[in-house]
């Protein structure tokens, strides 16, 4: 099982590039140095499953996640690369892919944007990211947040299975929102759905979430 992780929010000028290839580094070079390690043996002896914590933030970018979802899209397509290999020596890979989830990982995250220097950017930006991203989070996640207890049974379901599943959603709140994005190749469908909650209808939103 692969859980490591760290989190990054806020406007793309005000990250480091020092902090973004930290970020990776833990994220998607961290999983890729446990297979890389698991893998063989694995292979040899015809069976063994990998489960990756990965994120709804792997299927859909969300704005200001701009690197945390990059790195959780990089999971997600090396194990979709990888799956057909490994079923070749019945080696089972599992994406769980959470919402979000109320840790201290999460509340430190929110903590540190909300001192975070922002001077670095320009004045709207830094006004949509601290008035309207940082509000609407705290009601998503008072609203739509599981607890790591509920990850973990739903992880272990995914352990348990006699056919592992590949990819596993543990929120369905998310799942009309996976479905917007394949009903519309081009894109256009779920970035004007976001762009209209973010920036014309986020009372709405923020009541719906009440």
């Amino acid at each position: 099982v692969s859980n490591a992780g760290v989190g990054m929010a806020g406007p793309l000028e005000c990250q480091s590039l020092a902090a973004m290839q930290s970020l990776m580094d833990t994220n998607f070079f961290g999983l890729v140095r446990l297979v890389k390690e698991v893998l063989p043996d694995m292979k040899r002896r015809r069976g063994g499953h990998i489960v990756v914590i990965s994120s709804i933030m792997g299927l859909q970018g969300i704005v200001f996640n701009d690197i945390y979802s990059a790195s959780k899209f990089a999971v997600e397509g090396f194990c979709e690369s990888l799956v057909v290999q490994a079923l070749r020596f019945n080696v089972a890979i599992s994406l769980v892919e959470p919402g979000p989830v109320m840790t201290e990982f999460e509340t430190k995250l929110y903590e540190e944007a909300e001192r975070a220097d922002y001077s670095r950017t320009d004045p709207e930006t830094a006004e949509i990211f601290t008035k309207l991203y940082l509000r609407n989070s705290r009601d998503v996640f008072t609203s739509l947040g599981q607890t790591p207890e509920d990850i973990a049974e739903h992880t272990l379901r995914v352990i348990e299975a006699a056919r592992p599943p590949f990819r596993h959603q543990t929120n369905v709140a998310y799942t009309p929102m996976a479905a917007l994005k394949h009903a519309d190749p081009s894109g256009a469908l779920i970035t004007d759905a976001f762009y209209q909650l973010v920036f014309k209808y986020d009372a709405v939103l923020r009541f719906g979430l009440r």
